[in-house]
């Protein structure tokens, strides 16, 4: 058999039964490349809006290298890993500066943010150039068909896996601007992960050696993965007429630029709370709620107690106060999506307010409520 001979079952699979995404109706690179990022360690259902979203207000990739970070990081909100949009930003800036998109995974490759995964998708997809782009998928696919039991995040089993999607690449530009798609689509339906691949429905399986030598159920061979490291955190959602304190983090690290509620290490105690407002020049009014929420980044797990407090004083500290309205446009990462949600039902309502709470005083009837956040990749 020759090696692209393998593409052509895959390729007519892929046209019958491939899922229909907005990137796959287009050969503009601006397009392809956007998809390509938000797809890093984001699931395809979550992506769809974002990416009509982010092209309404970016459609080409001019009117991204013209925008502002601020502006950026307000679309990009939600989908996590914020360094993938600064390095679009940084990439557009430079493709502009060149005069026009590059048209080679090589000549991609020397733009901030693109490895060789998303050259190669971005050359095939809009250039019909037969370069690899091998995703966790693909990885999946590849270990199973060749039978090949090596660590598949091993940089030497990555690259076995690469030339052998090279070999089975086939000729024509056509074919090959599908090729890693068909590729990717096969390892997200059918040669599933976390479950016994669905041999049945794979348009290879006659190629497979995994399937004839009876281990497919067992590939790939992942190396496992170190423990997350467990960080308390308590988060201070302070509101003051009709607004509610934030402030940005340092330019660079976890989340670097991005707006947040002021939180510090630790889980702090209502006393211990009422001592750090006072280092900030405030006092707490009002103890209104008690909230708890997880967030899981990939090697962090953020366990948060907040409190939500009705406070007076000149914070010492700069934070920016922001109404319900303002609230909604700083970009602000999904770790503190409970938080904003609290803010939002407090500060509106402040506004209007002549009546004590009932929960003023010292805290000691503070309302608690324990809704555990557990989202990722942000």
């Amino acid at each position: 058999m020759k090696e692209t001979e393998f593409a052509a079952p895959l390729l007519d699979w892929y046209r019958r039964a491939a899922r229909d995404l907005p990137w796959r109706r287009t050969q503009d690179p601006y397009c392809i490349w956007v998809s390509e990022v938000m797809l890093q360690q984001t699931r395809v259902a979550a992506v769809v809006g974002y990416y009509a979203r982010f092209l309404d207000a970016f459609p080409t990739v001019n009117a991204l290298a013209d925008a502002s970070e601020e502006a950026l990081l307000s679309r990009w909100q939600g989908l996590g890993y914020y360094s993938r949009a600064r390095n679009l930003h940084r990439a557009a800036k430079e493709i502009v500066r060149r005069g026009g998109f590059p048209e080679t995974a090589d000549e991609l490759r020397t733009l901030p943010g693109i490895g060789a995964y998303t050259a190669g998708a971005i050359a095939s997809a809009a250039f019909g150039e037969r370069a690899p782009a091998v995703d966790g998928n693909v990885l999946r696919v590849m270990s199973r068909l060749s039978d090949n039991h090596g660590d598949i995040l091993a940089p030497s089993v990555r690259r076995e896996i690469e030339a052998e999607v090279s070999a089975r690449f086939p000729a024509t530009a056509e074919a090959a601007r599908i090729f890693n798609q068909a590729l990717m689509e096969l390892g997200a339906t059918v040669c599933v992960p976390n479950g016994p691949p669905k041999c049945g429905e794979c348009p290879v399986s006659g190629y497979c050696l995994g399937l004839a030598r009876g281990t497919a159920e067992t590939l790939p061979v992942r190396a496992a993965k170190k423990a997350r490291r467990v960080e308390e955190r308590t988060v201070l959602v302070l509101c003051r007429g009709g607004r509610t304190a934030l402030r940005k983090r340092p330019a660079r690290g976890l989340l670097a630029g991005l707006w947040e509620f002021p939180n510090v290490a630790g889980a702090l105690t209502e006393a211990e709370v009422a001592a750090q407002l006072s280092a900030w020049g405030l006092s707490a009014s009002d103890w209104l709620r008690k909230l708890s929420a997880k967030h899981i980044f990939t090697h962090i797990e953020w366990h948060m107690t907040g409190y939500v407090l009705s406070v007076d004083g000149a914070d010492s500290q700069g934070f920016a106060w922001a109404d319900a309205v303002a609230l909604r446009e700083y970009a602000m990462p999904s770790a503190f999506a409970r938080f904003r949600e609290a803010a939002a039902e407090i500060i509106r309502p402040l506004r209007h307010r002549t009546t004590p709470s009932p929960h003023s005083g010292g805290g000691e009837n503070l309302s608690s409520e324990n809704s555990i956040l557990e989202t990722s990749n942000s």
